[in-house]
């Protein structure tokens, strides 16, 4: 049988763990799972899932059944909606610069879109979220450049940035990135699946080095 090693980053009473690409399960009192795809069937059911927009490495209806039960809620932009009109949950569809609260967890919403590419326009209305869950706030940014609306984040423990190039801001940029969010930790993303590898996450990484504390998974 082969065996799975899981990485589990710890953070005062908080619990995020990667699931590859730009997926995440945040445990506190609340079960948190963001984008998931190709992943393991999950024990741990959500009681939030957060979709950052419908591009099939982001909402999976496969992946997404593997997290959800019956009380969960789905929270996911309005360019989502045609895409979950299969899955009965409650769903709140949000728009850049919203402000919900989602079983006594805050959930700011912001854009996420390209600068110089054409993958994801910004008049789309794909998000990043700010979960704020347990006093620990956790920004993940979806598939974003390093666009002007990351310098108004405030107060960021974790901050979730994509580094791959290519659909998203390169681990050059993302470290820009996070350099202007000022985060606790910089955690790299969307590699080793579809475009990117680990060595951008290095690279990111060492960008940060004595600036920002980060986590690679």
């Amino acid at each position: 049988m082969e065996k799975i090693t899981i990485m589990v980053l710890k953070y005062k009473n908080i619990s995020i763990e990667w699931l590859g690409h730009d997926g995440f399960k945040i445990m506190g009192s609340k079960t948190v799972y963001i984008d998931v795809f190709k992943i393991r069937e999950q024990k741990e059911k959500a009681d939030i899932l957060l979709i950052t927009h419908e591009h099939f490495d982001h909402l999976s209806l496969d992946d997404i059944k593997k997290v959800i039960k019956e009380q969960t809620v789905i929270v996911a932009p309005k360019i989502c909606e045609n895409n979950l009109k299969s899955i009965k949950n409650k769903k709140l569809f949000v728009l850049p610069f919203d402000k919900i609260e989602v079983e006594n967890t805050k959930i700011e919403v912001y854009p996420s879109y390209n600068l110089n590419k054409k993958f994801h326009p910004k008049e789309d209305g794909r998000v990043g979220y700010v979960l704020e869950i347990d006093s620990v706030r956790i920004f993940h940014s979806g598939d974003s450049d390093f666009i002007p609306e990351f310098k108004e984040l405030k107060n960021i423990d974790v901050a979730l940035l994509p580094v791959s190039g290519v659909y998203v801001m390169d681990w050059e940029e993302a470290a820009e990135a996070a350099l202007a969010i000022n985060p606790k930790i910089a955690v790299p993303m969307h590699y080793n699946s579809i475009v990117g590898t680990t060595e951008d996450a290095k690279n990111f990484a060492k960008a940060l080095e004595g600036k920002i504390q980060t986590f690679i998974f």
